[in-house]
């Protein structure tokens, strides 16, 4: 009973998936099954429906919902300086290198609602860079980028950003780079200057430009061994010659068609150069 019941869900899981595909031109037959079915079930729940097949006619005809389920399947958990000991080696072990270039392009694909974009930018002005440098911060969920294109964050979360801020290295207050009011905190023009915000899917868009360092941590590890393969041959290939790539400390690179290609930086924060 329980096998046929798992075949029906798998079936219905499909019929779903291709739907959502031809409605919006989503794709996520490749993420984790494990986390794709967590997320559907939540949806199921939410929408007060039995079955998977249920939410189709939801999400065709009703765009709020099936707007809710892209901003879920996006995971947009994120913070300023998150992981601080991963910018701190940006600092230390990056940042020279950056340094030698005369225009620097960085890639934040996944970027969420834009706190790392603006850490990286934060990071960039400290070292003297960020007057010759362009982020490009990516996402497939136009919510969450109209909110990165704001800056504005909760007030309340400030003692954590001001925390990871300090143990990233960071040589100032963080306070000074943004503006407190209406119980909310806003991050200076002057950096959403150097930040171009827009759509791309990893899914099915292709490479983007020749970057000198992409950032994409956190994200693989929601999608199959398959689509992870793909997904690091177009960072991969979106990188200059001795580009730098940066993943999540959950993710890897092993056995991947690009591993022979790129050299350790920092093995424990999953910083890599390209060789050629």
């Amino acid at each position: 009973m329980t096998e046929s019941r798992d075949t029906d869900q798998d079936f219905e899981l499909k019929l779903l998936l291709l739907a959502v595909q031809e409605k919006y031109g989503y794709q996520f037959g490749n993420y984790a099954r494990a986390s794709l079915m967590r997320r559907v079930r939540r949806h199921m729940q939410i929408s007060g429906v039995q079955h998977i097949s249920d939410l189709i006619p939801l999400f065709l005809h009703d765009e709020p919902a099936f707007a809710a389920f892209v901003k879920d399947m996006s995971v947009v958990v994120t913070e300023m300086f998150r992981d601080p000991e991963f910018f701190k080696s940006l600092r230390e072990n990056i940042i020279p290198l950056l340094k030698t270039y005369p225009f620097i392009k960085v890639w934040h694909a996944g970027c969420a609602s834009g706190q790392e974009a603006y850490s990286m930018a934060i990071l960039l002005d400290e070292e003297g860079l960020l007057d010759r440098c362009q982020i490009y911060a990516t996402d497939f969920n136009d919510q969450a980028l109209r909110h990165a294109r704001t800056g504005i964050y909760p007030e309340e979360d400030m003692a954590l950003y001001e925390e990871n801020y300090r143990l990233a290295g960071g040589k100032t207050e963080l306070s000074k780079y943004c503006h407190r009011g209406y119980d909310s905190v806003k991050f200076n023009g002057r950096l959403a200057e150097h930040i171009t915000f827009a759509n791309h899917n990893l899914v099915t868009d292709g490479v983007f430009g020749e970057m000198n360092l992409i950032l994409c941590r956190n994200v693989l590890i929601y999608f199959n061994q398959d689509l992870q393969d793909r997904v690091l041959q177009l960072l991969f290939d979106s990188l200059c010659s001795r580009g730098v790539l940066c993943i999540g400390k959950r993710e890897n690179i092993l056995f991947s068609a690009i591993d022979d290609h790129l050299e350790v930086t920092d093995r424990n924060q999953r910083i890599y150069r390209k060789t050629s």
